[in-house]
């Protein structure tokens, strides 16, 4: 399964990266900018997209936005403004910065459409 991981700060989309493949997913492309993740995007076959919101240029919910436009592909936003982003796109499923593991996983599953696993 492949994820496109748009974030502009490296580190983090590594990390991100190694928490993915964790979950099972095992091909990776990634983008910095708004303007790269919609180029980048193309035509390339997508399971599930990661954005960060703010990028350096642009803007990460802008630029899902023009990649889901034609397809639907799931979306899980990984932000240190998750209020902002709750005001722009009050379904989004987020997960805050900085990234724990069992978040992600939640949110993949939930943005994939599964039920994630309930906590005693």
């Amino acid at each position: 399964m492949h994820v496109f991981i748009i974030e502009d700060e490296y580190l983090i989309s590594r990390s991100l990266q190694d928490m993915l493949e964790g979950l099972g997913f095992t091909t990776f492309s990634f983008a910095r900018s708004e303007d790269a993740a919609v180029m980048g995007a193309g035509e390339q076959s997508i399971d599930l997209i990661t954005a960060d919101v703010r990028l350096l240029p642009g803007d990460g919910l802008k630029a899902v936005s023009e990649i889901c436009r034609k397809r639907r592909i799931p979306v899980v936003f990984i932000t240190a403004y998750a209020e902002e982003l709750q005001d722009r796109a009050p379904d989004a499923i987020i997960v805050q910065k900085p990234v724990k593991a069992d978040a992600l996983s939640a949110a993949v599953k939930q943005a994939l459409g599964q039920r994630p696993a309930v906590q005693s």
